[in-house]
Order: structure tokens, then sequence, then C-alpha cells
């Protein structure tokens, strides 16, 4: 997919040649096809709404989707009236990507409000566009001001799809409410191994209702499937109108592609690439690239995790505990290795907290660290076995290291808790203490709180999910969907954690003081 960052590109013959039936029909007809072309159904439309991502204090991702071939030009100011405006930049939409495009703004003027508008041109007809559709975000700023940002994780799982009835998908209306600065989605952004039924019994006699669409229907194998399942979710209005407004920082876990996938072994029948890779997992990456507001990174193409700088008060380290994890389930009898992050991802995650200077260091995980699971990381009660090595690995490093004020978020669980970890508490102890959040679903089936090891000494100082008498995977319209808002006061520089429902109400929150930081300057970064 083209990004580009300043004046219009033409096509090229290639590009031409694939755009779609519709378009070169129009193109071809020259001047009789003018009057035409006035119509608004002939110009190109937006499809899925507009969206933007990872924001820095000078740049932006923004993405759109058209309806066909079209050119997307996007214009952007710091005032709502776009009477002056800073600048504009185009990209092609083409078959080749579902005609999604991506463009980069910048040179933004930091701890901004950034406005912008999409539109998408007939590529064959210069001035020749569809309607335009207004986005929002705020730069990162320069200085030591407010931070508000909420995350959260698990979209249209376990067969809860969009019931227009019951609201659609509420969750992300009530965190356009709280008017965070960005959103960190941790990972689920699909289901794309759970279909959605027309219809589905509630415990309390009702039926659950859903829009249904063919891609969403079966589990997606087709890279048409992959896509159609992020279309899906851009039906709804909710999460339409969210996108508008907050940039999001994007990362995966495992229904992106498939249930509790790894590298190797998670195949279809078209089996794996010449160079070792799955072809299921290469497509639903694929997918997750069109379809996200993301960055890509030009030394390692589909790479996900990477560093966000929002100001001196914070740095957010997204990580993937998918792509390059080991292939077993996570069972102490089992001999293979065992890894979650991998070595090139673990010495990146150590320099780039090293060298951070961000007062908070929020690492922004995919699933969490001592909740017991045979997909995750941890085994049960004793020291660090398999996968927890890495982890202690890592802690032990910070701490000798020095770098305080580290948070961890994640989602996956689908219920929300506050755990604090503890040497004291701790078989491994060789750590400074830290919190960990979780807070999930979005929209999707709500359980039980799990089980937590004493491998790090964690405590769970809130947690909220089903009851028994409820039973698991309880739908969305029973009130226990989650998120969490994060607050940093730019003078005082606390944190405030706060876990919230659906409803917007405060269910438990805590305020983090700053420790100061105890590096022996940044010279230890340089020999990881």
């Amino acid at each position: 997919m083209a990004i580009a960052t300043g004046a219009k590109k033409p096509l090229t013959r290639r590009q031409l040649l694939v755009r779609s039936a519709s378009t070169v029909a129009l193109a071809g007809m020259g001047s009789l096809a003018r009057p035409h072309l006035s119509r608004a159904a002939d110009r190109p439309r937006i499809a899925s709404g507009i969206q933007s991502g990872d924001v820095s204090g000078g740049s932006a991702m923004v993405w759109a989707r058209a309806d066909r071939a079209a050119r997307m030009r996007v214009e952007y100011a710091t005032i709502e009236s776009f009477k002056t405006m800073i600048g504009a930049v185009s990209s092609d939409a083409l078959p080749d990507h579902d005609f999604t495009a991506k463009a980069l703004l910048q040179g933004l003027p930091p701890g901004q409000d950034i406005f912008y508008r999409v539109r998408f041109e007939d590529p064959g007809e210069p001035g020749m566009a569809g309607e335009t559709q207004t986005g929002h975000f705020r730069t990162a700023p320069a200085d030591k001001s407010s931070i508000s940002f909420v995350w959260s994780g698990d979209t249209a799982g376990q067969g809860w799809g969009i019931d227009p009835s019951r609201g659609g998908m509420r969750t992300y209306r009530t965190m356009l409410e709280n008017r965070p600065d960005f959103f960190i989605h941790s990972g689920d952004h699909i289901y794309a191994d759970c279909p959605v039924p027309s219809e589905l019994k509630l415990p309390d006699g009702g039926i659950w209702r859903n829009i249904v669409t063919e891609e969403k229907s079966v589990t997606a194998h087709s890279l048409a499937q992959f896509r159609g399942n992020y279309k899906y979710n851009l039906l709804d209005d909710n999460l339409r109108a969210f996108n508008a407004q907050v940039p999001m920082l994007a990362q995966w876990d495992d229904h992106e592609v498939t249930n509790d996938w790894s590298p190797i072994g998670s195949v279809d029948e078209t089996g794996y690439t010449e160079d070792g890779k799955s072809r299921l997992v290469e497509r639903a990456r694929r997918a997750f690239f069109e379809f996200m507001p993301i960055r890509a990174i030009p030394e390692q193409a589909g790479r996900i995790y990477r560093r966000i700088g929002y100001g001196p008060l914070l740095d957010v380290f997204l990580i993937d505990m998918r792509s390059y994890r080991d292939s077993t389930w996570n069972k102490r009898d089992d001999p293979g290795d065992a890894f979650i992050l991998g070595a090139a991802q673990l010495a990146w995650l150590k320099r780039e907290l090293a060298s951070s200077d961000a007062t908070w260091k929020v690492i922004a995980a995919d699933l969490p660290i001592g909740l017991i699971s045979l997909d995750a990381v941890a085994l049960g009660d004793g020291p660090p076995e398999r996968r927890e090595h890495e982890i202690a690995d890592l802690l032990s490093f910070m701490k000798r290291a020095g770098i305080r004020n580290t948070v961890w978020l994640t989602a996956d669980m689908h219920y929300t808790a506050a755990h604090h970890y503890d040497p004291n508490r701790a078989v491994f102890s060789d750590f400074e203490p830290f919190w960990e959040f979780v807070s999930g679903p979005l929209h999707a089936g709500s359980w039980a709180p799990g089980e937590l090891d004493n491998t790090f000494g964690p405590e769970a100082k809130f947690q909220k999910g089903c009851s028994a008498e409820q039973g698991e995977n309880l739908a969305p319209c029973f009130g226990l969907q989650f998120f969490g808002r994060v607050d940093i006061d730019g003078h005082s520089e606390v944190m405030t954690v706060t876990l919230k429902d659906v409803d917007n109400r405060s269910l438990w929150s805590v305020d983090i003081e700053p420790r100061p930081d105890a590096r022996p300057g940044q010279l230890l970064a340089q020999h990881i």
C-alpha cells in the first residue's frame, strides 16, 4: 500500500490496469461520461469510515477505505473550519489492498488538536470527488502537559456481533465520551475464527439478533474473509464515530488469525510459503496491516512491536506476544524450548526501555503475565519455568538498569482486574514492584476471573467478571464489558488508573506516584 507524504503521484500503468471495471469504463467514455459523473452515486465514496493512529508529537497516520479504485486526499489544519491548512497529502486506494489507503501526516505542531478531512477522487477524472468526512486527533505534547488515554481489547467475539436494537458496540461510545487523547487496542480486533450467526439465545429468554454478512458467517481462511471481519466491525456506528475522533495504537493477539495461534503449526490446507511461514498467518497479517492505521517499519515488514513516544511524561511500548513465540502449549512437562517474545524483540524492548527518558513507561501487552494459561506465560506456583524465564530476565534487567515507573496494560481475559506484583510475595524476587491492569472485553462474551500464580508475586487488588450464577460467555447486553482509563497529571506526574464499565461507571481506581529514576546514566543501553 503506498503511503504518500506530498503531492499527488500519477498511477502506474499496472495500477491503472488493475482498477475496478466500473472506473475503467467511466474513464473510457471520455467527455460523454462527464454529465453522468456529476451524480453523487458515480463518485467514489468512503466505505468504512476514517481513522487515525500512531500519533506522536509531529506526525500521525490517517486511514480510510473507498468503495472502488480512487485516490485519497487528506487535508489537515489546527482549526476546525480549515480556513488555514497545515498541508495535504494523497494516497492511492487500489484493489490489491481492498481499496484501503493510508497517508502519513508530518510536520505537525506538538500538543495541538489536529483536524483532518478525507475524500476520495476518481483517478481518471481529477476534481471528481465524493463526500468528505472529518476527523480529529491531538498530537503528543512537547512539555509536561496532562495526558489521558484508554485501553481495552476483544471485539465481536463468541458470536456476539452487532445488534442494532441493543445499541451496537456501546463500549466505543462510552470511551468516546471520556474524550481520551488516544486509545490502545490490546488485541483481538476481530474474531476471525468466530462466525456470527443471525440469532443467539440469551439466558433471560431474549434473543440477540446480529447483523450478518457473508464473510463474517464463516471461519476466516481466505484473504477476503479476513478483510470481511474488519469490514463487519466497521458497520457499527459507535466504532466509526470513535475512530474518527480518537487515534488508535494497535497491536494484535490470537483471534486476528485463529484461537491460540503460534508461528509454526497454525495452518490451513494451503500450508507454508517457501520460507516456512504459515500462509494463513500471512493472509491474516496482511489484512491487519491493511485495516489498521499503523505505521510500517521499513527495515522489518509486518512488524507490530514498536515504541510510541507521547511527550516527556509517557512512552508506550507495544509488544507482540504472538509472532515470535514457541509453538508448544505452556506445560511444565514439555521439553521443547519456550519463549513468548523471542530473542530479537526482548533485546529491542530492553534497549528501548533503557533509552527512554519518559517519566512513565507503559508496556502494552496482548497477554497478562501472572494469570495461569496454557496459551500465555504463567504455569502455576513455583520458580520461573519455560516462558516465564523471558519475563524474569526482563524484570531483573529493569531492576539492574534502574528503570522505574513501568506499568503493564493488557486485555484478553474478558474481565477487568488490577494486579500488583511484589518481590516480597514472589518465588522469583529479583525485580522492583509494578502494576499490571487488565480490562476487556470491548464487545464480546464475558468470563469469570482467572487464577494467579506466585512466581512474580501478583495480588489481585480488584477484579470483576462473571459470577458462577451468571455462567460464562455472558452476552454484552448484561453490562460486563470493560475498559481502562489512564490519567497522568502534568504537574504532579501522578498516574491515575481507573477501571470502568460500558455504562461509564468507575469500578476501581488507584493513584501511582512516580519514583525517581535510579539509572546510572544511559550507558547500559549500549551493552544490551
